[in-house]
């Protein structure tokens, strides 16, 4: 019993952990809300997560080729690691559709002239400067900061580093940051072996938390109530065309009164069926949210940290009773979780660095090279109407466009003439060369595209030229023939 007390007492020390604070009156009887929401898209989020579509097998085939000394890398090995690569398709169809990124080549000593692929100049230049990026010691320090903020949330100060591996694309981790980074911060924490503490597979390898740190233990809602000066609610935001009922919105309003707990504090004191505790669980998520880079990460991550951490149903819950402060994307064929916060107008809050180099890759992925050696810009695969030429659109590879509302109001106009004036807009389609039989205007405009579309423009604007001379004429008294015949000379 001795042993064990200072065994704890050692552990407290060298932890440093604030006293737990005392609430009064968090544990009055309160009930969580209980009720469903139509599911609203949010356009501009949905693009935050689809414009990143093929965005990280790419990066992890990049980063393989990087690794072999020949710079370059046989499509068979390629196939072999599709699983671990996560490619959505058939590998060579994968490269095949970025080769802006991929150079497909056949190298003169290979066996039986097995195809090989290497990153283009572009690619590799965007390579240099992640390079560079994660070298930088202050950009190490953000990781390590990361990666402390989320052991200070744990409450036994251990995550495993399968758990980690799971968030290592949304905390702008390098592929070798166990060698890289971690060592790097032996007063933060350290990775150690714990047979007992093996998560969901064979990898009992932890990352322990070193020494609590006073002045990370903030929460970004701590921060911004101490620069207003009082307690501050959750920013809320919802999308356009949400109906939000009134004892919902009751409920919001009532639940956003409660006292703020950090995310960084016990919470085993509040029942786990009341509003406070909801809103605990809303600061954890909120809290995890801000430490990734993008502000989002695709469900499962969170659940599976949420299990680690006994908080997975009410991970679930909140994310589902708080759609103004997460929204949850379907885009890209899974669920993404991003925090409303950190986005404006469908791009992040705040520019990071590391955020734009994701951005020049995304940009990379998006332009096509063409046979006389000029580049494109595509926009989820559709190439950008501002810089087509002349050429692409006769030879029908962009499609003009189309003012489909000038269009439906100038055939509203037409219509609205010929029921008032069946007689005269026969007979004026019919000066202009116009078949009566309508089946073979059809056909013959179906036969001349260009010269179909140009009478079609010319029919709309001579019958409302001769739709207002018709009202002229009823409110002069004019005889409309004399009008007409005007017109017509």
């Amino acid at each position: 019993m001795t042993m064990r007390w200072i065994i704890l007492f050692s552990s407290s020390n060298r932890r440093q952990q604030p006293p737990r604070k005392q609430y009064n009156n968090l544990n009055h009887l309160r009930t969580l809300f209980e009720g469903t929401f139509k599911a609203v898209r949010d356009r501009g989020l949905d693009h935050a997560v689809e414009r990143e579509k093929h965005l990280k097998p790419l990066i992890s085939l990049k980063n393989l080729i990087k690794r072999e000394p020949s710079k370059s890398l046989p499509i068979s090995i390629v196939t072999q690691n599709k699983e671990s690569l996560q490619l959505p398709f058939r590998p060579v169809e994968f490269t095949r559709k970025y080769p802006s990124v991929f150079h497909e080549f056949l190298p003169v000593a290979a066996a039986l002239n097995a195809p090989h692929i290497r990153l283009t100049p572009q690619a590799l230049s965007i390579d240099s400067d992640e390079q560079l990026l994660y070298q930088s010691d202050g950009y190490k320090e953000q990781i390590a900061n990361r990666l402390l903020k989320l052991l200070m949330i744990s409450r036994i100060h251990k995550i495993p580093l399968s758990i980690i591996e799971h968030l290592k694309w949304d905390l702008g981790l390098p592929h070798d940051y166990l060698h890289g980074v971690i060592p790097e911060f032996p007063d933060y924490f350290r990775v150690v072996q714990e047979k007992s503490r093996a998560f969901r597979n064979d990898d009992d390898r932890v990352l322990e938390l070193v020494c609590w740190s006073n002045e990370l233990a903030v929460s970004v809602m701590e921060k911004k109530n101490k620069k207003k000066g009082s307690d501050s609610e959750f920013p809320v935001q919802f999308s356009t065309g949400f109906e939000m009922d009134r004892s919902y919105q009751r409920w919001l309003s009532q639940w956003q009164k409660l006292p703020y707990v950090s995310p960084y504090e016990n919470a085993a004191h509040l029942s786990a069926s009341s509003d406070e505790s909801d809103r605990w669980v809303v600061g954890v998520l909120h809290e995890i949210l801000h430490v990734l880079v993008p502000k989002k990460t695709e469900k499962d991550n969170l659940l599976i940290l949420g299990d680690w951490l006994g908080l997975r149903s009410r991970f679930k819950r909140a994310l589902l009773q708080h759609p103004g402060i997460f929204y949850l994307s379907s885009k890209i064929g899974t669920q993404t979780v991003v925090l409303r916060e950190g986005y404006k107008r469908g791009s992040l809050a705040e520019r990071h660095p590391f955020m734009d180099l994701r951005s020049q890759y995304i940009h990379l992925m998006n332009t096509i090279i063409k046979e006389d050696g000029k580049d494109v810009k595509v926009v989820l695969g559709k190439i950008n109407q501002d810089e087509s030429n002349d050429k692409d659109l006769e030879e029908g590879r962009v499609k003009p466009v189309r003012d489909s509302k000038r269009e439906r109001s100038a055939g509203r106009s037409t219509q609205k003439f010929r029921e008032r004036n069946p007689s005269e807009a026969s007979r004026r389609l019919q000066i202009r060369g116009r078949n009566k039989d309508v089946e073979s205007s059809v056909q013959r405009s179906r036969s001349s595209k260009s010269r179909g579309k140009f009478l079609h423009l010319f029919d709309l604007y001579s019958l409302k030229v001769i739709d207002a001379l018709s009202h002229v004429d009823s409110i002069l008294h004019i005889e409309t023939s004399g009008k007409r015949s005007i017109f017509m000379g």
